[in-house]
């Protein structure tokens, strides 16, 4: 059974970092790319970062390009977000995500960045 775990979020400031985690059980982790999605009271949910297996290399949304960083460490199969220079408008549920078959998502965890 595939499964993703989210963990680390919490209530920071305005220009406060977090570091969130996904650990990722269920699949050969180091062949799958994961991303990190967020979704926002009354918005949609959306991609905000992604790494890829292999050459581990990674996107942003323009949205947090420059604040945000994602890394994985294959050897404890989990996926990092580390948050800088959080933003109120950062905050959402967090959510991670990969395809094995089908799309596999975490239970989400919450961000909230007051100002």
């Amino acid at each position: 059974e595939v499964q993703l775990v989210e963990s680390g979020g919490g209530l920071v400031q305005a220009g406060g970092s977090l570091r969130l985690s996904c650990a990722v059980s269920g699949i050969t982790f180091d062949r799958y790319a994961i991303g990190w999605f967020r979704q926002a009271p009354g918005k949609e949910r959306e991609l905000i970062s992604c790494i890829n297996s292999g050459d581990d290399s990674t996107n942003y949304a323009d949205s947090v390009k420059g604040r945000f960083t994602i890394s994985r460490d294959n050897a404890k199969n989990t996926v990092y977000l580390q948050m800088n220079s959080l933003k109120p408008e950062d905050t959402a549920v967090y959510y991670c995500n990969t395809h094995y078959l089908k799309a596999y998502w975490g239970q989400g965890t919450q961000v909230t960045v007051s100002s």
